[in-house]
């Protein structure tokens, strides 16, 4: 048996590492496009069936534009956790990964509050006196909201390896990675509630 497969060197090590990267990076790409289509086919649903007739115009949620505010702040905090683990410094990155998740969780709840606000106004998912109007716009910010779940369990996740010191200035893919897919979702909120709030 070759010597170098038992024993690998740095590079062998190194090149195995940016492999493994690179292949989670691509992974992640993916799961964007994948969910970017999503939005993109929902959106284009909702111009088509808007075009249609049939469509109630109402007001916008308030708690839709806190929700807007939250998440913006939260891709402020996570910007932060990136910063403070290139410059080694854990209890800035523990906090601020904190305070991201947290800002998440309100970013959920301010949601249900939009969502109750929008019963209370007589727009309804579905049922005699739904509109298409409103069952989209449920279905567009669940589905939204389902993959910020996935976010907060990828925060989750971060917050207790940066909690126990897994995290350093060269070693830092996971916070990457979640950094990516956090100020994507931010993103796609923006780009969402935008357009459902001009295009009505």
């Amino acid at each position: 048996m070759n010597a170098n497969t038992l024993n690998p060197t740095l590079d062998d090590i190194k090149t195995g590492t940016e492999a493994r990267e690179r292949a989670l990076k691509l992974l992640l790409w993916l799961g964007q496009v994948s969910i970017a289509m999503l939005f993109g086919g929902l959106t284009s649903a909702y111009v088509v069936r808007r075009a249609a007739g049939n469509w109630l115009h109402f007001n916008m949620p308030a708690p839709f534009f806190v929700s807007t505010a939250i998440i913006i702040i939260s891709s402020i905090t996570m910007n932060m956790a990136v910063q403070a683990v290139k410059k080694n410094s854990r209890q800035m990155l523990v906090r601020a990964i904190l305070i991201t998740l947290v800002l998440g969780i309100a970013f959920g709840i301010s949601q249900f509050i939009a969502w109750t606000t929008l019963i209370r106004n007589n727009i309804y998912l579905t049922g005699s006196l739904s509109n298409p109007s409103g069952s989209f716009l449920y279905i567009i910010t669940a589905l939204h909201l389902a993959h910020i779940l996935g976010g907060l369990v990828a925060l989750s996740v971060t917050f207790f390896r940066a909690r126990a010191n897994k995290y350093s200035s060269s070693k830092f893919l996971g916070i990457k990675l979640c950094a990516t897919y956090w100020h994507f979702l931010d993103g796609l909120w923006v780009y969402l509630f935008l357009f459902m709030f001009f295009i009505r």
